[in-house]
């Protein structure tokens, strides 16, 4: 039998591929392997290179299999793409992770501890409970609209809606529609508590952590995104740059160019889209408040001068991004423009 060097392991449910090749690269087998078995298949082989498309059990797998003295990389599966062989099957998914498993040029995902997807699994949840909260008030605004009641946007306006459907001398709204209409106040009141939950369980782990009191001093920063950035992205050295960090992010125009012809369109919104999200909201809330202080950066004030509020937003959720790598990476603290310690956060 060949020597095993490296594997290519489709993961399924119950029902798992196995690519294996030798050192030069030529097939050693393909085959099926129970859910059961897995573990103990790669218990009887020796040390060995594998490699796994990065989904939502690659890390559980990669952490397993790594116990057991194997050196496990994850792919992203864009990346695994081309080199599936014609039709997508099983047989041949695991022969394209093998394939690019050994290429010199390939960018792997790291393996997260369990540590580091319980905290994912928080904020996850906190953006299903804030979805949910959000589809339960559209529901209740368009109920309501069907009546011929419309309010503000906002909480303003939710409140004056809270207060019309909780008054039961006004009869715009008839009394079989009040019963269904206090059961969505029901839910949109559930999902609030569940939410400052949440959001309390997130702040409490920033007094014990330094990298999150440093991330916290940087405008548009708050507890929950430090916590983020420390939480979903495991090893920010990985990135090559500041700039390679906010393009991952998606803070950076998609790219159409070729030959002399470069076109530049809208942001690309690869990479997590949690963090994005922070950080633009991030971002517009400090550009909000160039307009009474003007103090909090000269380079902030000029780019809201000169760009639409939103352009501006991402640039400055760019500029911010390239701020927390450098932190995170370099070490050190976030000083204000000006001074020399800035200089050296910035990249």
């Amino acid at each position: 039998m060949k020597k095993i060097a490296t594997i290519g392991l489709d993961i399924a449910k119950n029902v798992f591929q196995v690519h294996a090749a030798d050192a030069d690269g030529s097939t050693a087998f393909n085959r099926k392997i129970k859910r059961a078995d897995l573990l103990e298949y790669f218990a009887k082989l020796p040390p060995c290179l594998v490699g796994l498309e990065a989904c939502s059990t690659a890390h559980h797998w990669g952490r397993r299999i790594a116990e057991l003295g194997h050196e496990v990389r994850l792919i992203h599966p864009a990346y695994v793409k081309p080199f599936v062989k014609r039709g997508k099957t099983d047989f041949n998914d695991a022969e394209a992770i093998n394939e690019a498993l050994t290429r010199k040029t390939m960018r792997f995902v790291p393996v997260k501890s369990a540590e580091q997807q319980a905290s994912a699994i928080i904020f996850q949840t906190r953006t299903l409970v804030i979805r949910q909260k959000t589809q339960s008030i559209n529901a209740l605004r368009s109920h309501l609209a069907e009546l011929g009641i419309v309010t503000a946007l906002g909480n303003t306006g939710l409140k004056a809606l809270v207060a019309i459907v909780n008054n039961e001398q006004d009869d715009r709204i008839p009394a079989s529609a009040r019963f269904a209409l206090h059961q969505a106040l029901k839910q949109i009141e559930f999902f609030e508590e569940n939410l400052a939950q949440l959001d309390r369980e997130i702040k409490a782990r920033t007094k014990h952590d330094d990298d999150i009191k440093r991330l916290m001093t940087i405008p548009g920063v708050g507890p929950i995104s430090a916590i983020a950035f420390t939480t979903l992205v495991p090893e920010p050295g990985g990135f090559k740059s500041a700039r390679h960090f906010a393009a991952w992010i998606g803070l950076t125009p998609k790219s159409h160019s070729s030959g002399d012809s470069q076109v530049l369109g809208k942001i690309s919104r690869m990479g997590n889209g949690q963090l994005r999200s922070l950080l633009v909201t991030g971002a517009m809330s400090v550009l909000r408040n160039t307009k009474s202080d003007e103090r909090v950066s000269p380079w902030v004030a000029k780019i809201r001068k000169r760009r639409p509020f939103k352009v501006a937003a991402v640039g400055l959720a760019n500029k911010t991004a390239r701020i927390v790598w450098a932190l995170l990476v370099r070490g050190g603290n976030y000083a204000k423009p000006g001074s020399s310690v800035h200089a050296e956060t910035m990249v």
